[in-house]
């Protein structure tokens, strides 16, 4: 039954996020009290993501790096200088929605892209190193990417942010890393396959109650919160379709391809949610909340493309076969 509902929740994810923006809008007054809630409920999220996880992983990440290096060069350089550039661009006298457009750059991978690069039959090995990396990472990587895009324009505590994330995320991951490896791997089968519904049921919870703590400035739609919302869009677009270049241009195959593409173009954005919500001003989580409506709708876009894409490819090169012999 689990397994079901595990399989009905991966097909409804592109639908998740945007429904839960909107119950979280809709009802803010009854889940805005909850706030308190979402660093446990997103700690879980981690831990049942991290229970696929294990060090043996990241051998062949390590020894191979080019993959691994190019998706940490995509995430927290061109990315966040893209998103700088674009916010600096459009909203020059407002530091707190440019804050919120960097934010939702300098966040680690998104867990949900292992789901995509699954469906998509990536590199998960690749996928998962990313991930894990990334993650680890993101305690140190978040502040100073912070302080160096924002630091004067938004006043933010590094310690509490940096503390934040290692409990919510890097604490959680290594947790579920080491329930895999103690266990040769028969964690994810037993555990892993109870808790991923509600680890997807979770992520609507999170969803919800960071969207309701900043209810206030997403139903007044006005021309400025309409503009923040094309501005997500076209930066969120345009990470996916530079990690698809760029992973094409380095004449990857198809599996690694794929995992470049989710790992790249996705973002922890329930996590950058309630970084924005828990440490920054309201206004600063407006950017961050709204790419949760394009996120799993992207995914689904680009994978979509990226299938078509590469049977064309298949096809092409087999009637070139063909032809030749």
């Amino acid at each position: 039954m689990l397994q079901s509902l595990n399989s009905i929740l991966e097909k409804l994810m592109p639908f998740i996020t945007p429904s839960a923006v909107l119950i979280g809008v809709l009802f803010s007054g009854h889940l805005s009290p909850f706030t308190f809630l979402v660093p446990w409920v997103f700690a879980f999220m981690t831990f049942s993501g991290s229970l696929s996880s294990n060090f043996q992983s990241l051998q062949k990440a390590f020894k191979y790096p080019l993959p691994l290096l190019m998706a940490l060069f995509t995430l927290h350089l061109i990315m966040p200088l893209w998103a700088f550039g674009v916010g600096h661009l459009i909203f020059p006298d407002d530091g707190l929605t440019m804050t919120g457009l960097i934010l939702s750059m300098v966040i680690p991978t998104g867990i949900t892209s292992f789901v995509w690069v699954s469906i998509y039959k990536g590199n998960i090995g690749l996928a998962l190193s990313i991930i894990l990396i990334d993650t680890i990472l993101s305690p140190f990587i978040v502040p100073a990417s912070l302080s160096l895009f924002v630091s004067q324009k938004v006043e933010m505590n590094i310690g509490d942010i940096m503390s934040g994330l290692f409990l919510m995320v890097v604490i959680p991951s290594l947790i579920g890393m080491l329930c895999n490896q103690i266990t040769c791997g028969r964690v994810k089968d037993t555990l892993g396959v109870q808790l991923a519904p509600f680890s997807k049921i979770a992520i609507g919870v999170v969803v919800a109650i960071n969207s309701s703590a900043v209810a206030p400035y997403l139903k007044n739609i006005d021309s400025k919160l309409l503009l923040i919302a094309c501005a997500v869009l076209f930066i969120a677009l345009s990470g996916f379709a530079l990690s698809w270049l760029l992973s094409s241009l380095l004449k990857q195959g198809r599996e690694t391809k794929a995992s470049l593409l989710f790992t790249g173009g996705m973002r922890n954005i329930s996590a950058g949610a309630v970084i924005a919500v828990q440490y920054f001003p309201a206004p600063v989580a407006v950017p961050v909340v709204i790419g949760m409506l394009f996120q799993q709708v992207l995914a689904s876009l680009f994978g979509f493309l990226f299938h078509k894409r590469e049977m064309r490819a298949n096809r092409i090169i087999k009637e070139a076969e063909t032809t030749v012999f």
